[in-house]
């Protein structure tokens, strides 16, 4: 037997409404960045210098950053530049990667693009042949956030 319109309306009317919660993507925070950051180095000291992070601090949009790390090192069997980790403020994943090297490299350099979510910063870390930790770090302004995923 077909519904009439009033038959359809009451049954509209007493069907309950709940509203569909959608989980917020995974915000990073500080915190994250931290952690991450001493998974890689433990708890070694980590200084400043030797490092060089090319990247604008100004894009238009994140979802392709262009970067550019590179480590003063002679690349010799004696002192050279075992790893290149990079890490981000507020992207899901603060690790964006890990690049490993070594006296063959010929040099400490490798770029690549990135994808950043939002406004934030981005810390090099370059971990040398007699084990100490470098670090730069740059604040990247972006205007159209990139890694921001809804799920329904």
């Amino acid at each position: 037997m077909p519904t009439t319109r009033r038959q359809f309306l009451y049954l509209a009317a007493s069907v309950t409404v709940i509203p569909i919660v959608t989980p917020r993507a995974l915000e990073a925070t500080p915190a994250m960045l931290n952690t991450a950051i001493r998974n890689i180095v433990g708890e070694a000291p980590i200084r400043t210098g030797k490092v060089k992070l090319d990247i604008p601090p100004l894009v238009e949009n994140g979802n392709t950053v262009p970067m550019t790390v590179s480590v003063t090192s002679p690349m010799t069997a004696d002192d050279y530049v075992k790893s290149i980790h990079v890490f981000n403020e507020k992207n899901p994943q603060p690790n964006i990667g890990n690049f490993y090297l070594n006296p063959s490299s010929g040099r400490a350099q490798v770029s690549t693009r990135i994808r950043l979510a939002d406004t934030q910063r981005v810390v090099a870390i370059a971990r040398l042949s007699d084990d100490s930790f470098w670090q730069v770090s740059a604040d990247i302004v972006v205007t159209l956030a990139a890694c921001t995923e809804e799920v329904n």
